[in-house]
C-alpha cells in the first residue's frame, strides 16, 4: 500500500481548488481590465464633446461684434463647462459603484461555491 501522499485523491481537493482560484484570479481580471475600459470610453467620449464645445467657443467669440456679446459668449461657456463637468463627475462615480457592486457579487458568489465544494468533501 502506498503512503497517502502518493495516492492521487490525496492531491485532487488541493488541485481542484488551485483551478478555482486561478479561474477566479483571471475572472478578476478580466473584470479590471472590462472596467478600465468603461472608463476609458467614458472619458474619452466626455473629452471629445468638451472638445467640440471648445471649437465652437473660438467660432463664437469670433462672431462677435460686442464687447458684451463676448461677454455673453464666455460667461456661457464656463457655466456650461462647469455643469457638464459636474455631469461627468456623477457618471464616473456611479461607474465605479456599479462596478463595485458586481465585483461583490462575484466575490460572494465565489466564496459560496468554495464553501459549498468544502463541504460536499467533508460529507464525502
Amino acid at each position: 500500500m502506498q503512503p497517502a501522499a502518493y495516492q492521487p485523491d490525496f492531491f485532487s481537493p488541493g488541485m481542484a481548488n488551485s483551478q478555482k482560484a486561478f479561474l477566479a484570479a483571471s475572472r478578476l481580471q478580466a473584470q479590471a481590465f472590462k472596467a478600465i475600459m468603461r472608463y476609458q470610453i467614458e472619458t474619452l467620449s466626455f473629452l471629445k464633446h468638451r472638445y467640440e464645445q471648445d471649437v465652437k467657443l473660438v467660432d463664437d467669440l469670433v462672431a462677435s461684434d460686442e464687447f458684451s456679446d463676448v461677454f455673453d459668449v464666455f460667461s456661457s461657456f464656463v457655466q456650461n463647462a462647469t455643469s457638464e463637468y459636474a455631469r461627468e463627475a456623477g457618471k464616473v462615480a456611479s461607474i465605479g459603484s456599479r462596478l463595485a457592486t458586481e465585483a461583490a457579487n462575484r466575490a460572494r458568489k465565489q466564496a459560496e461555491d468554495t464553501i459549498g465544494d468544502m463541504a460536499a468533501k467533508t460529507i464525502a
